[in-house]
């Protein structure tokens, strides 16, 4: 009934028995919390995401994921659990090498690339920690203090345009920022890279940083400058998970239909309590499409998306015989 779990525009429906409106699910991620909350420490799902937002060659608006939730580990941990998947998963595909060709060619065989890629999936991977990296890019440090004021929204924004940095609204501070690490940070991730340890504010549902409560727990992996895993130490403080759901329901408020609401079902779920827990995303498609050397997310969907081409308007010359409104066929 509520959209949660991400940060994402959602599809909208109606169930007719519950005379309810309801949500296709962005993400499975409060419900399988709420599982290690009732005594499950180690839970996954892999299904179907819905998210209503655009299409491109790695955007589908119904997609795959995994999702797992690890109680007692945080996200350190899931760095290394996510190292070791890929370099295993890489090394099984390709003959023992931890390094993946990429050559996607097109629907005449004809190379996408002008030179082929090499994705090295050999541990350990490059990290990017956010706040320090923008302060090389930008030039500049970091104002001392919150992470949440008003004049540091607008410092940000003063700095997004002295870039030239495409900053769309409404502009708050995680879009503001999302943008900045979009424009500086992912083209430095062609190869597997973490980028982590983002400002708490852009992570509604992860735990503060134990080195400095401005920041996150939270780790992004980048491959072919796409994100593949999104992965963060668990928030499981209710009071706090409530706060933060408010910032985020003022955002949405404000005109950001990809904020989060309040999910006092959740909620309720913390208030018994999460043990510490790391949890962490994987986009399967994406994945596949780095494995198999493919361009675009349509070929390695069944059923993707596509914009209509063309509406078909079917006519007939006066006279011709009707059977039940439809042309009837005649015998030669």
């Amino acid at each position: 009934m509520i959209a949660g779990g991400a940060t994402a525009r959602p599809f909208i429906t109606h169930h007719n028995e519950l005379n309810q409106q309801m949500f296709l699910r962005i993400a499975p991620e409060l419900y399988l919390k709420m599982l290690v909350v009732g005594g499950m420490e180690r839970v996954y799902e892999m299904g179907r995401q819905f998210r209503n937002e655009g299409i491109d060659l790695t955007h589908n608006p119904e997609f795959t994921s995994v999702e797992a939730y690890w109680a007692y580990k945080d996200y350190n941990d899931l760095m290394e659990m996510t190292e070791e998947l890929l370099d295993g998963l890489a090394q099984s595909l390709y003959a023992g090498s931890s390094v993946v060709p990429y050559n996607p060619v097109d629907h005449d065989g004809q190379p996408v690339l002008k030179e082929p890629l090499e994705f090295n999936f050999k541990r350990p991977y490059k990290k990017l920690r956010v706040v320090p990296e923008l302060e090389k890019c930008l030039g500049v440090k970091f104002p001392e203090g919150s992470f949440e004021s008003e004049e540091f929204l607008q410092w940000l924004i003063a700095q997004g345009k002295k870039h030239n940095v495409e900053m769309k609204p409404p502009l708050n501070i995680p879009r503001v920022l999302d943008a900045l690490i979009g424009h500086f940070l992912e083209p430095q991730c062609t190869q597997p890279t973490f980028i982590c340890d983002h400002p708490r504010i852009m992570s509604p549902l992860a735990k503060w940083h134990r080195d400095d409560h401005r920041l996150s727990e939270r780790f992004e992996l980048f491959v072919n400058q796409k994100e593949l895993v999104n992965a963060y130490t668990e928030l499981n403080n209710p009071l706090i998970q409530r706060e933060e759901f408010l910032k985020q329901a003022r955002n949405k408020a404000g005109g950001d239909d990809e904020a989060m609401s309040v999910d006092e079902g959740f909620l309720l779920a913390l208030e018994h309590g999460l043990p510490p827990t790391a949890g962490w995303g994987l986009g399967v498609d994406r994945l596949i499409m780095f494995m198999t050397s493919q361009n675009s997310i349509r070929e390695v969907l069944l059923f993707p998306a596509m914009k209509p081409t063309a509406t078909v308007v079917t006519t007939y010359p006066a006279g011709t015989a009707l059977s039940n409104g439809v042309p009837r066929l005649h015998s030669f």
